[in-house]
């Protein structure tokens, strides 16, 4: 009886139901522009991975080299201080932005291998089919390599996306306001017994998140497969 009366005083409590909402707030807002920024700079880094090799081609390869390497290699929560305590310290600059710009870039390195690996993953046979059609080869990549990789890296963008949001649970390590912290601040804030009710009910939030994107992600690796059986 006192775990159900502490649920009931948690979402009855309007303070408390501001606190989440407004954690909730900043952790899909941080969640959403990451995951436009890792998407946009994922497939960039990707094409230039997968680009020709030439004396113009060279160092941008390298440097995205570079930058899949240390992005992969090191911890999120050492890029995420990184980014609030060295680049950043600057008086003013938006926190949102930060931690934006910390998640986007992190994530760009993985669904730019995601990305790579899903059109390495079409047979050669289409490229060559292509040409001798007389397609060119960026026609080609556009018309008959793209839409086929697309069908393989859905599902692995589909978990990137799923593990940025979770990950973005870390921004309450340098004192911004998510759910996580939230969570922390109605725990500690109130006469519950400990943060177990609390923690709980921001867990349920992450997780009505995560289901509804995977609910998405399903329903579109299922219209564009819908062609494939016909």
């Amino acid at each position: 009886m006192n775990f159900i009366s502490k649920v009931i005083e948690l979402f009855t409590t309007e303070r408390y139901m501001e606190s989440i909402w407004r954690g909730l707030e900043t952790t899909l807002l941080i969640s959403v522009m990451a995951a436009v920024l890792g998407l946009l700079l994922g497939t960039l880094v990707a094409f230039v991975s997968i680009a020709k090799q030439s004396k113009w081609t060279a160092v941008p390869k390298a440097l995205c080299k570079i930058y899949i390497t240390i992005i992969r290699g090191t911890p999120m929560a050492l890029q995420l201080f990184i980014m609030f305590y060295v680049i950043f310290t600057f008086r003013g600059f938006p926190e949102i932005v930060t931690a934006t710009l910390a998640f986007g870039i992190n994530s760009g390195a993985y669904v730019a291998e995601n990305i790579r690996a899903g059109i390495l993953s079409v047979d050669i046979g289409q490229t060559e089919a292509g040409r001798a059609l007389g397609l060119s080869s960026r026609v080609t990549m556009l018309k008959i390599i793209i839409p086929q990789a697309i069908k393989n890296v859905i599902p692995a963008i589909g978990n990137e996306l799923i593990a940025l949001i979770k990950e973005t649970s870390i921004v309450s390590m340098i004192g911004m306001y998510d759910l996580t912290m939230a969570a922390k601040i109605i725990g500690s804030g109130n006469n519950m017994a400990s943060y177990i009710v609390p923690m709980a009910a921001v867990a349920l939030f992450y997780l009505a998140i995560v289901y509804l994107l995977t609910f998405a992600i399903k329903m579109i690796e299922r219209r564009l497969r819908a062609g494939d059986k016909r």
